[in-house]
């Protein structure tokens, strides 16, 4: 992994320099220039804010449209966030994929600089402050759910070394004028080294997305991304958040509503309401079915994302769907105290004016593995 000095140097005349494979091309900007085109980071031009920073819609002088993220100190959290991030979208060019525009690595200034999309997020569809436009069809969502996949399948099994991104949520989904969608922020990525099929590490991602492995061992491999997707595509389906504060304060995961709805096989009545009957059936019985193999406990019985995006395609097994639990809810107990244990008080961990989807990304507390059921042998590196 290399440090914020291999990749961010003070240059400021590398414009239109070409990094990584493709046409990706990004280059240094000034903070004057970033300063003028956010009209001073102004908080009219504000899209999100967390505790990693701020991110504000910015117009260049040649009229191209900029998201540009904005560090709020200069920690060595943050310094490491930035260089990862850098690091990792000057290696990536896919489609799906939001890429490098460019950046600034002032003395006291650490900047990123995004294309912006003017749909925003697939969070501000399903939950913020355009939910009730319904912008998003059933047409729409299969497309979302596809290419999002695609862009997973670039990462775990194109590019060298393969990425983990570690932590797929809807906010962190950004969608372009044609609703097209672009996975973004990557500064909690991990890039996997050859031969290496999991690495134990630190914590960090959204409650309700994160694999039980990883959120209460530490234990992250590719497999924890297809769980992410798992519940992402559970989202995109149902409408629902992956955590629902219930009246009382009780919480419900989206899998613990979902699966007694999918062993009944009562598949219509997981369908967003929003979208009033309107679904191809074939298509989400078959996205149903690719949930639930995603979000299976055991990580060695997730598919690879290369087996996702074909049965996403309609490849593989088709028909009716077989009667499953969701087996995410076998640690729902642990996962939930997990939850409870770093909730701020508003139970869901949602910012729905992080359009960007860059903040909400926590720390969790690790609980000891009480099993050692992965012990210290290799989980199957998908291929």
């Amino acid at each position: 992994m290399g440090s914020s000095t291999s990749c961010c140097c003070s240059q400021e005349d590398d414009e239109g320099s070409k990094i990584g494979a493709g046409n990706a091309s990004w280059r240094i900007f000034t903070y004057k220039e970033l300063h003028a085109a956010t009209n001073g980071f102004s908080e009219n031009n504000e899209l999100g804010e967390g505790g990693f920073g701020n991110v504000y819609y910015g117009k260049m002088s040649d009229g191209l449209q900029i998201a540009v993220k904005k560090l709020k100190s200069m920690n060595q959290k943050a310094e490491m966030e930035f260089a990862v991030e850098v690091e990792v979208l000057g290696r990536v060019q896919h489609k799906n994929l939001l890429g490098l525009r460019g950046y600034c690595a002032g003395a006291e200034q650490r900047l990123i600089v995004y294309d912006y999309m003017p749909n925003l997020s697939l969070l501000t569809h399903l939950h913020g402050q355009v939910t009730g436009e319904v912008q998003l069809d059933w047409k729409r969502r299969m497309k979302i759910a596809l290419g999002s996949a695609e862009g997973l399948l670039y990462l775990h099994h194109e590019v060298t070394p393969h990425i983990i991104h570690r932590d797929i949520k809807a906010s962190n989904v950004l969608l372009d004028s044609d609703f097209e969608p672009l996975v973004a922020d990557f500064g909690f990525a991990k890039l996997i080294p050859e031969g290496v099929s999991h690495m134990t590490t630190k914590v960090k991602g959204t409650m309700g997305y994160l694999a039980p492995e990883y959120a209460m061992w530490g234990k992250v491999s590719e497999s924890c991304d297809v769980y992410s997707f798992g519940i992402l595509l559970l989202e995109i389906v149902t409408g629902r958040k992956p955590i629902e504060k219930l009246p009382g304060g009780a919480k419900r995961t989206i899998t613990e509503w979902t699966e007694p709805l999918i062993v009944k096989g009562r598949f219509k009545d997981i369908v967003d309401p929003k979208l009033r009957g309107n679904f191809d059936e074939n298509q989400l019985k078959q996205a149903i079915l690719v949930a639930a193999l995603c979000v299976q406990n055991e990580p060695e019985k997730r598919p690879n994302m290369k087996e996702v995006v074909s049965l996403l395609q309609g490849y593989g097994p088709k028909g009716k769907v077989m009667r499953m639990r969701l087996e995410s809810d076998k640690n729902g107990d642990d996962l939930m105290a997990l939850d409870q244990a770093s909730d701020d008080g508003d139970g869901n961990h949602y910012d729905e004016s992080s359009a960007y989807g860059v903040f909400g990304a926590m720390e969790v507390q690790k609980l000891q593995d009480p099993y050692k059921r992965y012990g210290d042998r290799r989980m199957a590196k998908h291929r």
